[in-house]
């Protein structure tokens, strides 16, 4: 009888052999000592796609006259193109803007737009020193994976990158794969997967440390999580045999 219950103890505490992290593996970037590095510029002003939704806002001289261009701030527009709170980009990448009419937005950044939009109202002669103002109101990520919150981010200040997105995700967990983690980002008709390393310095200079609007960030399992998701499916009929002959017999001395 103490053989058998040794065994299924022995049995029941392998799987945690196989589950210990390597601390290494939970570590972030590879810095050993205290150093400063310059930050090189990026642009990083995402360009504007089709569906986004933004928010154009004209002021001047005149309030009167640049209230119908804030139509949407106000009504959800039918003819105008407008819905509730901003501009949809359609289908061909345009937004039907009051007056002027169809506008290319997709391809163009919000800073690029801004500039299209203010030649025409003046060019057109609608409006005195107009100043034009964009905003993109579903700018989101989202992070699934080894992270202690899965979670869809909106992010009303249209900027954040690869670490603040996991952070709000609820950081990676000791199960994550720091060394493969994957930014999925759909731009220009094209879909890419970027592998990111999260141990090597060089992720500071990355084109896809800052995020872009819809971008996904997966952070892949690793080897530990994988090894001990087999072991225990691996060792879950042993055990449930071993319970039941445990069972069987202590029905058999308790007669």
């Amino acid at each position: 009888m103490k053989f058998g219950y040794s065994s299924l103890m022995l049995i029941l505490l392998l799987p945690l052999f196989f589950s210990c992290a390597n601390t290494r593996e939970s570590i972030y970037f590879d810095i050993k000592k205290d150093s400063t590095t310059l930050i090189q510029y990026q642009n990083t002003s995402p360009l504007i796609q089709k569906n986004d939704l933004l928010s154009i806002t004209v002021s001047s001289l005149s309030q009167e006259a640049s209230l119908v261009y804030n139509v949407s701030n106000n009504v959800s527009g039918t003819g105008s193109g407008a819905v509730l709170g901003g501009y949809l980009v359609n289908s061909e990448g345009n937004i039907q803007f009051p007056v002027i009419g169809s506008i290319k937005a997709e391809g163009f950044t919000k800073e690029e737009l801004q500039v299209n939009i203010t030649r025409k109202l003046i060019e057109q002669k609608l409006l005195l020193n107009p100043i034009v103002s964009i905003r993109n109101l579903n700018f989101k990520v989202t992070v699934l994976g080894e992270v202690g919150k899965p979670t869809v981010i909106n992010v009303p200040t249209e900027k954040i990158n690869l670490l603040e997105a996991i952070g709000f995700a609820g950081d990676l967990t000791l199960y994550s794969s720091r060394s493969d983690v994957m930014v999925l980002r759909e731009e220009n008709g094209a879909r890419t997967f970027k592998i990111i390393d999260l141990t090597k310095n060089d992720v500071f200079s990355s084109p896809y440390f800052y995020l872009k609007p819809n971008d996904v960030v997966y952070v892949k399992p690793n080897k530990t999580k994988i090894s001990s998701v087999s072991n225990t499916r691996l060792w879950l009929p042993t055990i449930f045999s071993a319970l039941t002959l445990l069972s069987v017999l202590f029905y058999r001395v308790s007669r």
